[in-house]
């Protein structure tokens, strides 16, 4: 597996911290694209750091984690290469890998436990791309 990027706001700072401890405790690499404290700021400037790598071949996948996961969703799926998929329950993160090869799993970070987010990465990482009649989905995705 290629190092995972990782990316938050203040919001999700302190789920992006356990996220570390879990991945660590995998022995999986990663590297932090911010933010470092959970003083304010703007998920964008870390979101698009993050997404500028998943697309490069650099991380893969990635990980996201803003307050409600929506405004980080948003600006990572601006960039053409990443499917960002906005998962609160396990069977979501499932679904998006299975379905649509998903390259960065966004967590909300207010709204899930720690307990849930392990569930989720499980889910995430355990479960490949179909394939099949999904990849003629996936590559009418990008806007030409």
């Amino acid at each position: 597996m290629k190092t995972i990027g990782l990316a938050s706001d203040h919001a999700g700072y302190e789920l992006k911290e356990y996220v570390k401890t879990w991945l660590e405790a995998k022995g999986w690499d990663y590297k932090d694209f911010g933010t470092y404290s959970t003083d304010s700021c703007d998920y964008p400037d870390f979101a698009h750091q993050l997404a500028v790598a998943v697309e490069a071949g650099e991380c893969y996948p990635g990980i996201a984690i803003c307050g409600s996961g929506e405004g980080i969703s948003m600006t990572l799926n601006k960039h053409q290469g990443i499917r960002a998929a906005l998962c609160w329950i396990p069977e979501i993160a499932h679904m998006t890998r299975l379905h649509n090869d998903a390259n960065v799993l966004v967590m909300p970070g207010r709204y899930i436990d720690t307990d849930t987010a392990s569930q989720i990465m499980e889910e995430f990482f355990s479960t490949d791309f179909e394939g099949g009649r999904h990849q003629k989905r996936i590559d009418k995705i990008p806007v030409k």
